[in-house]
């Protein structure tokens, strides 16, 4: 199907849809039965409900049609993994639709796969194709998350979405809730999840290892696109590719600037994207949170940050949230530092040297650089000792307790060792959910998890747009 052409810059919002994304967003909203504000505070300290079910299960041999909107960036790493699975013997997954508001994004993917139908609104995609699709990808700005996501789930499709789950707290409840009321198979995009070396450190910390955690310090080296600055003075006019309408969804309509937000640089932006935090938090906080079980914050504030922008996010900053204690944990303190070290500007906020020594030695330096911090790390401290992962996802972690005086690999402590397993290992991030819609047990990210941790990150969001020194409690 080709892609309609996109109105005329004159002419937009006339030739907009009777039901336009602004309007669709708030009516969604609105008819989902969600749950009040004071029934999730009484459950604040007890994690997520109990793990969903699928209804309307499809058997072993019953295809699975999978469409994917949004196919370029990560999108495209996303839709490759999908045709890479309708490509595996008796998978009988099927990758039918593409869908993306760039021509060009789905001319690329429309090369590998030349069957499957083409759209640029995942709305006519959807109602067009409706029978004729079971499952969907999301992996658009984070802005259009929830929009998305929440039409397909009306539809009845289940959902695989990239982090975040949402832009807002209230949407990743409406989504969540949802999801559980259509029973519907659900999986978010932390792919860190699907990792042996995350779900065994969730193990070695609750055995209790390096004892009570009171601390929590994680770090990240993005922002790597362009934040802490202005709206641009002048605009441009959008490539012929791009249904700028369509990309800026339920947003305020504004003018299009090159290099500015569609591509990679939207993240920083109030409007489109959820900055540093949102964007690695999903990742970097994953196990953790897991390992901790760390429910709801009851304070978060921004401690410090650079220069704060009317539009977009700083270039640097610290977040604390504090955690009472859970479910035989004690009360729990987590910082969060975000800012590129190669920026030239500003100097990244970063963890106390005094607790993040030893960590420059669990990396040995590249290219004979000096010995430095990792570029992204989660540091647990407790009071036998510390647990340290220097990836972004979780994958890996050391172990250093008290009167050592280095880190060793997690597998290769003997205190780790002697913990037995208990959770179950992945067939892979997206098998998982597949496995779902089939009957399996539940996607480890589906979103019952994943909005919980989503809204515990995203109160990390409104305390950065809140303003140093703003407590919320």
């Amino acid at each position: 199907m080709k892609i309609k052409k996109t109105p005329s810059q004159d002419n937009k919002f006339n030739a907009l849809p009777p039901q336009s994304r602004r309007q669709f967003l708030r009516a969604s909203a609105l008819s989902v039965a969600a749950a009040s504000f004071a029934s999730y505070v009484g459950k604040a300290q007890d994690g997520p409900a109990a793990a969903p079910y699928v209804g309307n299960v499809k058997g072993a041999n019953d295809k699975i049609n999978i469409a994917c909107i949004g196919v370029g960036g990560q999108g495209e790493s996303d839709t490759g993994d999908i045709l890479r699975l309708s490509q595996k013997a008796n998978s009988n997954v099927n990758l039918v639709a593409l869908c993306d508001v760039d021509q060009e994004h789905v001319d690329k993917m429309a090369a590998k796969i030349p069957e499957a139908k083409h759209y640029s609104d995942f709305r006519t995609m959807l109602t067009e194709m409706d029978s004729s699709i079971d499952a969907v990808t999301v992996t658009i700005p984070d802005h259009n998350h929830a929009i998305a996501t929440m039409f397909a789930l009306k539809m009845g499709k289940h959902v695989f979405c990239q982090k975040p789950l949402t832009q807002t707290v209230y949407e990743a409840r409406q989504v969540r809730d949802l999801a559980k009321a259509k029973k519907l198979a659900t999986q978010m995009g932390n792919q860190g999840s699907d990792s042996s070396g995350l779900r065994r450190a969730v193990e070695v910390v609750q055995a209790g290892v390096i004892g009570n955690v009171s601390e929590l310090h994680v770090w990240t080296n993005r922002p790597v696109w362009d934040q802490g600055l202005k709206r641009p003075a002048r605009a441009d006019i959008w490539p012929a590719t791009l249904d700028w309408d369509l990309w800026i969804g339920p947003a305020k309509l504004r003018p299009f600037k090159s290099g500015t937000y569609h591509g990679f640089a939207w993240r920083g932006w109030y409007d489109f994207g959820c900055g540093a935090l949102g964007d690695m938090a999903c990742h970097t906080v994953n196990m953790p949170s897991r390992a901790l079980k760390l429910g709801y914050p009851t304070v978060v504030e921004l401690e410090e940050s650079s220069e704060v922008f009317p539009e977009t996010f700083p270039e640097t900053s610290r977040i604390r949230f504090e955690f009472p204690g859970r479910e035989g944990m004690v009360p729990l303190k987590f910082w969060w530092y975000d800012g590129n070290p190669d920026h030239k500007a500003a100097t990244p906020l970063r963890p106390p040297p005094d607790l993040t020594k030893e960590t420059w030695d669990v990396k040995p330096p590249e290219n004979g650089k000096p010995k430095a911090l990792p570029q992204a790390g989660a540091l647990l401290v407790g009071d036998k000792g510390m647990l340290f992962s220097p990836d972004d996802y979780g994958t890996e972690s050391y172990i250093m307790l008290k009167g050592e005086k280095e880190y060793t690999e997690m597998q290769n402590h003997p205190a780790a060792k002697a913990v037995p397993s208990k959770f179950p290992r992945s067939p892979g991030h997206k098998e998982e959910w597949i496995r779902m819609m089939r009957g399996g047990p539940p996607a480890y990210s589906n979103f019952d998890i994943a909005a919980y941790l989503t809204e515990i990150i995203l109160l990390g969001v409104v305390a950065s747009r809140a303003g140093a020194g703003k407590k919320m409690e």
